[in-house]
């Protein structure tokens, strides 16, 4: 699977002086090969080229949220910060709202490929709570007729 980007991954190997420490690297490049997701193949692929358990890989894309595990991510990755200041403003309603509005649960991906809904533990714009943030930009004092601009004009943007 990583045939392609043979040059790269070299590249990559050469900054580490031990190999278990591209880890993260080598599951950016797979995950970007593979559209926006990590397949079990491509982990254990990883796992052998740098000399680890299968199992160590996998643990690793497991625990960060901005790897993908055998679902595609959307081509807009929205993220509603739900830490304490958050949730005291309505972060919950934001993301039944998101969820019913994009017709998923958080942690799937529109079936057109649009937008996939996660949550994180703090985006760090506490004082204009609620807040999410779409790919690279964040939204903050949310109501759902913000909401519902952003998510039409992203949507424009696919």
């Amino acid at each position: 699977m990583l045939e392609n980007v043979k040059d790269e991954i070299q590249g990559v190997l050469k900054k580490y002086p031990d190999k278990k420490s591209a880890v993260m690297d080598m599951l950016r490049i797979a995950q970007r090969e593979a559209s926006g997701h990590l397949t079990k193949e491509a982990m254990d692929e990883i796992a052998g080229l740098l000399g680890m358990p299968p199992v160590e890989v996998h643990a690793a894309a497991a625990f960060y949220t901005m790897c993908r595990i055998n679902m595609p991510a959307g081509k807009h990755r929205v993220w509603v910060c739900r830490n304490l200041p958050c949730s005291l403003m309505g972060a919950e309603h934001i993301i039944k709202y998101l969820e019913k509005k994009l017709g998923i649960k958080t942690g799937e991906t529109t079936h057109d490929l649009k937008f996939t809904l996660d949550t994180a533990e703090c985006l760090g714009s506490c004082g204009t709570a609620p807040m999410m943030q779409v790919d690279d930009d964040y939204f903050e004092n949310l109501t759902e007729s913000k909401i519902d601009e952003i998510l039409a004009a992203k949507g424009r943007e696919s």
